[in-house]
């Protein structure tokens, strides 16, 4: 059974505009979630002095995406922008960037650190103090806009589930509404293993990496079937059809990195970023998503996704509970 969480922050409706839409050297559209969870880190880190509570797991509700791409025809293409000419008076160069305009809700799981959260009025404090730091920071590369409203519904929000399952269960189907109209993005590492599974059972030679691709695609497959006419001849009629192994808005996604060579002691590695931590080569790590209207989720535990480290085999990965909820309650 896993904990639920206690407390849940609500950053409802932030506009972010001109995020990193390219997240990974193989996925694009949607920023990684470690670009939120370093977002939530940030934050974390900045807290004022008197606010004590911990950021346990961050889920994002994404309510609208403009990729800035060209409209019209298969192919798209990113809008780049030219840089100012360099120092010599030359021509900069065009360097690929992908972007895309965002309005996300985000949601935090909190833990009290001594901070009385048994308090409305407290609550409420927190909940605005921190909204009102979001906007002064930068989400997944992009900048965070002011609100458009301060509608009842825009508010931010620092909710105390009820230890009663039936009044947790209400409270989160009041906060599921304020959701709408939305979509969760929450992990299907079990799709991935299961999938991977399936082919190995036509071709033992198969991988994970055949598994992935092949839930990442849409497979055209060719059918023959026999019918008969009028005039009782048989013919043979090919049909086109979509096979799809599991239902769903399926995605390819990154969800961390993996190391490609030993740990380094701080500075040894030449023009690192920061000299004073340790170094490491690394390499993505992917996995299956899954985009699900919030209204499907049985509880908020079901859309945080939290940092999973394995420091001795060197992976630096993010986990979501979804499939382990989901099969709970099935």
């Amino acid at each position: 059974m896993i904990d639920a969480i206690p407390h849940l922050l609500v950053l409802p409706r932030l506009r972010i505009q001109n995020a990193n839409a390219i997240s990974s050297s193989m996925t694009w559209g949607f920023p990684a979630m470690s670009a939120f969870v370093g977002a939530i880190q940030a934050l974390e880190r900045h807290l004022p002095d008197d606010i004590r509570i911990v950021f346990d797991g961050v889920g994002v509700v994404c309510h609208h995406i403009e990729p800035q791409v060209t409209e019209g025809g298969f192919t798209r293409a990113f809008h780049l922008t030219r840089n100012p000419v360099d120092k010599a008076g030359n021509t900069a160069a065009i360097v690929e960037e992908g972007r895309a305009h965002l309005d996300v809700t985000l949601l935090i799981g909190i833990e009290s650190e001594g901070d009385d959260l048994g308090s409305l009025e407290r609550r409420q404090t927190i909940a605005r103090q921190l909204f009102e730091q979001v906007q002064g920071m930068r989400i997944a590369g992009g900048s965070v806009m002011p609100p458009l409203s301060a509608a009842t519904r825009q508010r931010p929000e620092l909710i105390t589930f009820d230890a009663d399952e039936a009044r947790r269960a209400k409270q989160w189907r009041c906060l599921k509404r304020r959701l709408l109209p939305g979509f969760a993005l929450v992990l299907r590492d079990d799709y991935l293993s299961e999938h991977t599974e399936t082919l190995q059972g036509e071709d033992d030679s198969a991988t994970a990496l055949e598994a992935w691709l092949d839930l990442c695609r849409l497979n055209h497959e060719c059918r023959i079937e026999t019918q008969q006419d009028r005039d009782g001849q048989t013919r043979e009629v090919a049909t086109w059809a979509i096979r799809r192994p599991y239902p769903g808005w399926l995605v390819p996604i990154p969800v961390g990195y993996g190391a490609i060579s030993d740990l380094y002691a701080p500075g040894e590695v030449a023009n690192a970023r920061d000299p004073s931590v340790s170094f490491q080569f690394v390499e993505s790590l992917y996995s299956i998503g899954e985009w699900i209207s919030p209204h499907r989720l049985r509880s908020p535990d079901a859309l945080l996704w939290f940092v999973e480290n394995d420091l001795e085999r060197g992976i630096y990965r993010l986990t979501n509970d979804y499939a382990l909820t989901h099969a709970d309650n099935d």
